[in-house]
């Protein structure tokens, strides 16, 4: 079986070389390793392999983490479905918010946001899909709410999130992260100061990376395969 860090060099060369197929540079996308329901010593194996953002959907199993391994140097994202009763643990412990996409949740970050932090980075989540089960806002409600957001004082609008609908080839993986790149260029025509298209995981990173993701969110391909608690 093969190591976290053979994992994670196996994913920062599969990014280098879909990059390199896009006409882009390796370093124009960052790898977030989403650590989500795996311990501080998977995490740790992982820093100790040169790999320092990691992406948590759990709010309690990630400040357990932020805890056990304070002092590593890591970047923390949230990227999991943001409720109101549990913005300002977020909005205290986090460098990122990939999640937001109501301004009530935006607002509530801004305000708990501690000002020696200085501003919370956020992502807005798009449902590029249109699925009724799939979080984030609409593309037709997303210009107002990215002007909204990009008012407030605690934090910044980075760019753009989507989990898409699964496909099963790279051609229709394509598509839905094409859109959310328009939608990103819509806004950044109309003025407003973004870097951040959030978009690819382990199964369809070098489609989104292809169509301009800064970001990649990868869990399994680095720590393997997750074992859900039972309920």
């Amino acid at each position: 079986m093969s190591t976290i860090a053979e994992n994670l060099q196996a994913v920062v060369d599969r990014i280098g070389a879909a990059a390199t197929q896009a006409g882009r540079r390796a370093d124009e996308v960052q790898l977030l390793a989403v650590s989500k329901t795996f311990g501080p010593e998977a995490v740790l194996a992982a820093v100790r392999a040169g790999q320092s953002r990691f992406g948590e959907n759990y709010l309690q199993e990630a400040l357990d983490k932020i805890v056990a391994l304070a002092g590593q140097g890591i970047e923390w994202h949230f990227i999991g479905p943001v409720q109101s009763n549990k913005t300002r643990p977020i909005a205290e412990n986090f460098a990122w918010v990939h999640s937001v996409e109501r301004l009530k949740i935006a607002q509530r970050l801004s305000e708990q946001r501690p000002a020696a932090l200085g501003p919370l980075n956020i992502c807005l989540q798009v449902n590029v899909s249109g699925e009724q089960t799939k979080s984030g806002c609409a593309p037709a409600e997303l210009p107002e709410l990215a002007r909204a957001v990009a008012a407030l004082p605690g934090v910044r609008l980075r760019g753009l999130m989507a989990i898409p609908e699964p496909a099963a080839d790279e051609e229709q993986q394509r598509v839905p992260f094409r859109q959310l790149r328009a939608l990103y260029d819509a806004l950044r025509a109309d003025g407003l100061d973004l870097d951040t298209l959030s978009m690819g995981m382990s199964g369809d990173m070098d489609a989104a990376i292809k169509e301009g993701a800064t970001i990649v969110r990868v869990g399994s391909a680095i720590f393997g395969a997750r074992t859900y608690k039972q309920t």
